[in-house]
């Protein structure tokens, strides 16, 4: 029997079916192009890989077209019969996670990485900001995830892959030294790796090197192809250091030229994050406001994402509809997502319906409302989905806020027990 990269056999005689496979998960893993190519390759070379469907599913769903990834992974259940206990497993977590069943699909992870740690694939879709832990909307969640990987760090050893995940939580952990040996580690053994340039962007963010951040992301992008999956993200890190460096017309055509939805090639709701976080931190960062700019973003809302439902895309899109003045679109969207959270169908619960009023009070410069709808779920703010520089626009909001409402000894507290070591607030009249 063939086996994987992890050493975990795969039911497959075909040595090519095997290498594209494990060729397609590593090229998902770097976050670099061919994915689904070599996916596509798996399968052609042996038509029965139940494994190679789920993979293709997994690459449809973080793609949006879950039509297609339901399609795979009916195929995948129709080639269970015969292979191992671990790759039914496999299947039947997939399947879960495939048909949107979130709270199922973690207690399987847990269950079936207890017996098989070394599947990456299923680990993979819980090793990140925005995975199935970090999209729980659990008050504890980044400590839960470092907490997995910790657990699970004696079955990968110095995987470069596991490394630069571990590294992520703790980064986000605020135990930055330790991550800084595990991402060093991850990069040096294979420098191609988007995963690991962003983990390292996080780094520089939550260590206070800006710098670094700067001359880091400018060098490792000039190699990265631009359809890698996180091309433009990593550019939204780098626009945010120029940002805080003062160098906004850096800042402003690296979004103008690479973030924005009309050139953007990363997934659409990464593409929806990466836009509105941008424009609404450059305005809070004292620049004029791009009418035109929010109404396109509103436009590709509407488009993309018409209804509530995910908390990640919901708080960016309510940023957008607030900006974009559209009060009513705005409120619909607050309605679907309470409605949601009294059926116990949204995770995040009433932070991210809060944080939308927020925004259009903000908009509104009623400051005072804005700091009343933030402030009675401040405490629970971990439980929007996101990295902490994703989650620092909430706060900068917030001081934004403070400051205009002539709060100043409020700023002054909140200023004060920021995390320590994190890049500092890029907010106007904030030094």
């Amino acid at each position: 029997m063939l086996t994987d990269r992890y050493g975990l056999m795969v039911s497959t005689a075909s040595t090519a079916a095997r290498d594209a496979y494990v060729q397609g998960c590593d090229l998902q893993f770097t976050m670099y192009p061919g994915a689904m190519a070599a996916m596509d390759n798996a399968i052609a070379d042996d038509p029965d890989f139940a494994l190679a469907y789920v993979a293709k599913a997994r690459f449809q769903q973080l793609r949006g077209d879950i039509p297609a990834a339901r399609e795979s992974i009916a195929a995948a259940t129709a080639l269970t019969a015969g292979i191992s206990a671990r790759e039914a497993s496999h299947v039947a977590f997939f399947r879960l996670l495939i048909a949107g069943q979130a709270e199922a699909a973690l207690a399987a992870l847990r269950t079936h990485l207890e017996t098989w740690p070394r599947d990456a694939m299923v680990l993979s879709t819980s090793a990140t900001a925005n995975g199935l832990i970090g999209s729980s909307g659990r008050v504890e969640q980044k400590r839960e995830l470092l907490a997995l990987l910790d657990g699970l760090a004696p079955s990968y050893g110095d995987d470069w892959w596991f490394t630069g995940h571990h590294a992520f939580a703790l980064a986000e952990n605020g135990q930055h030294d330790p991550a800084r040996t595990k991402i060093e580690h991850s990069m040096a053994h294979n420098p191609n790796n988007g995963y690991g340039a962003h983990t390292r962007a996080h780094l520089c963010y939550e260590a206070g090197e800006l710098p670094l951040g700067r001359s880091f992301l400018r060098s490792w992008l000039a190699t990265y192809p631009r359809d890698g999956a996180f091309y433009s993200h990593l550019s939204w890190h780098l626009a945010l250091f120029d940002l805080k460096d003062g160098d906004a017309d850096e800042a402003f055509r690296l979004y103008s030229e690479i973030v924005a939805p009309e050139v953007n090639q990363d997934p659409a709701i990464s593409t929806l994050a990466n836009a509105a976080s941008f424009l609404w931190r450059w305005e809070l960062a004292g620049h004029p406001s791009d009418p035109a700019r929010w109404q396109g973003l509103h436009a590709f809302v509407r488009k993309m994402f018409p209804k509530a439902g995910n908390a990640y895309v919901d708080w960016h899109a309510a940023l957008a509809l607030a900006a974009a003045d559209d009060g009513d679109a705005l409120e619909i969207r607050v309605r679907e997502m309470e409605a949601l959270a009294r059926d116990g169908r949204y995770p995040s619960g009433p932070v991210v319906p809060a944080l939308a009023r927020a925004f259009a009070a903000f908009r509104r410069r009623d400051f005072a409302a804005a700091i009343d709808a933030i402030e009675p779920v401040w405490a629970q703010r971990d439980r929007l989905v996101g990295s902490l520089a994703q989650t620092d626009l909430v706060e900068f909001t917030l001081l934004k806020a403070y400051v205009e409402a002539g709060r100043l000894q409020d700023v002054q507290r909140l200023v004060s027990a920021r995390r320590t070591g994190a890049v500092g607030v890029t907010v106007a009249g904030i030094h």
